[in-house]
């Protein structure tokens, strides 16, 4: 593992047989899992270059037993890494050696369906794509679809503020989530939010969504679910190369139209999707738009003719609108598949996560070509182009010495050029350990630090999730230490509590 994580604690690996029977009289049965092989399948999460089997892992079932878990293992100064389904991109789930994992795959139940005030209340368990199946037969959905929405978990996108493609009109995971139960480390529960559009005082469970596990294990959300469009049309639009898609991007959002989805992929993306899928995609054309409206039927039609002209304008060269629902769904069934697809043509893949200004894609694009050449590895783009969320897929085999290094820098100056033009380091799959040492890129030490302040008012022994996010992690009391000078101290007109 190239990437460093915290050493292991002797002390606490010395009673793991303690730890082991404290965790089977909190969850008794089959609950616990210690056996070396048992523990393989459970040593990464979606970023299968960093491995590292944990301690032990427990699977509790009830809000009780995680207070319990949590509450003992801050008495005993035990770290805990809370996981979902496993498909953080980002290895926000990667396990310690010292820790104990607490996975919340058996919190998998719909709690409850309110379809007057269009909340569903669930487990974290529960997979994304399930919500909107507990729903679809009333008419209604939920609107952010990750890739991986068929096995991610309500829980895991709480913690990484999960996107999709239709997160342009309808936002993030934080936009659509009205509500946690969260279980503190002392093993407090507490409750943030609820079915009311805003909760009162400060934004707590803003806080919490996007937080990698680092402040709390969530154990029910409530969301908010939508009615399904009365019409929805897609369109694919083929321009010789990512550029000219890249303006008619901008124009689109120039111009007032927000579409349901707007996503691009480049040649190499195009082929593999298309080659593993057949849904017709162009394979004549160097970027490929699916450009998706929904609403009314009339103002459907008219999106769909100003999308084109506009497209047409920026040197469309292959144009073809969905005639019916079944044609709509399978345009999407090539770009949700497209990562799936892009192993078929490279024994390894890394995806990366960075955010950039829609006015520097084409820039960005051009930039990250002649980092393939400097790199010798190749890299194939799968992006949200409406709010210019990029996916690069960095091509390597990890079987030749020295290729996942090279990926690894490959990625890194990706992120760091999606920082100079303007961008930020993560869109959706959060900083985990991928992004952690490039958080200085983007922040100051005192903004890491402040960061650092808000984990330490929920966390204060920094006993969960460890290694993640912050390139350095500071002792709470050296946090909240004050600088004296001259035996003065800052801003002395403030009053001290």
């Amino acid at each position: 593992m190239s990437i460093a994580m915290p050493a292991p604690d002797a002390e606490t690996l010395a009673k793991r047989d303690r730890i082991v029977a404290a965790m089977q009289a909190i969850v008794p049965g089959e609950g616990v899992i210690t056996d070396a092989d048992e523990l393989r399948p459970w040593e990464s999460d979606g970023l299968t270059a960093y491995r590292q089997p944990p301690m032990l892992v427990v699977l509790p079932e009830t809000v009780e037993q995680v207070s319990a878990i949590l509450r003992w293992c801050q008495g005993e100064g035990v770290r805990v890494v809370p996981r979902g389904s496993g498909t953080s991109l980002s290895g926000g789930a990667l396990p310690l050696a010292d820790a104990v994992l607490l996975g919340m795959g058996k919190f998998k139940k719909v709690l409850d369906i309110d379809y007057e005030d269009r909340v569903v209340v669930v487990q974290p368990g529960v997979t994304n794509l399930a919500i909107t199946q507990a729903v679809e037969g009333r008419g209604f959905y939920y609107a952010p679809d990750p890739s991986s929405q068929i096995a991610c978990s309500i829980g895991g996108n709480v913690a990484e503020n999960s996107g999709g493609v239709h997160c342009l009109k309808y936002g993030l995971t934080t936009n659509n989530v009205l509500g946690v139960e969260l279980v503190l480390m002392d093993g407090e529960v507490v409750r943030l939010g609820g079915r009311h559009l805003d909760p009162a005082g400060l934004d707590l469970l803003g806080v919490v969504v996007g937080s990698e596990g680092l402040l709390g294990v969530v154990t029910e959300v409530t969301v908010r679910i939508l009615p399904k469009p009365e019409t929805a049309r897609a369109v694919l639009v083929g321009f010789p190369d990512a550029e000219q898609a890249g303006a008619c991007v901008a124009q689109i959002i120039a111009e007032g139209i927000i579409p349901a989805g707007m996503e691009m992929m480049d040649r190499p993306a195009i082929h593999a999707a298309e080659a593993f899928v057949n849904v017709g995609y162009p394979l004549d054309v160097g970027a490929l738009l699916i450009v998706e409206v929904d609403g009314p039927a009339a103002e459907c039609d008219h999106l769909i003719e100003e999308i084109v002209r506009i497209a047409d304008a920026n040197g469309a060269v292959t144009t073809r609108i969905s005639r019916d629902e079944a044609e709509r769904v399978a345009f999407w069934a090539g770009r949700k598949a497209a990562f799936p697809a892009v192993g078929r043509i490279s024994p390894d893949y890394y995806c990366m996560d960075g955010t950039i200004p829609r006015r520097r894609l084409p820039e960005v694009l051009r930039r990250m070509e002649e980092l393939s050449q400097q790199y010798g590895l190749g890299v194939a783009n799968v992006f949200h182009a409406g709010d210019g969320n990029l996916h690069p897929l960095i091509l390597y085999d990890a079987n030749v010495p020295g290729e996942l290094d090279r990926a690894e820098e490959f990625g890194n100056d990706i992120l760091r050029l999606c920082v100079e033009v303007g961008g930020v380091l993560t869109g959706e799959h959060g900083v985990g350990i991928e992004k952690r040492d490039l958080m200085p890129e983007m922040f100051s030490e005192e903004d890491l630090k402040q960061q650092q302040r808000v984990k330490c008012a929920f966390d204060p022994k920094l006993l969960l999730n460890p290694g993640k996010v912050f390139p350095t992690l500071h002792r709470c009391a050296e946090l909240g230490r004050m600088h004296v000078h001259h035996g003065a101290l800052p801003h002395p007109e403030l009053p001290r509590f």
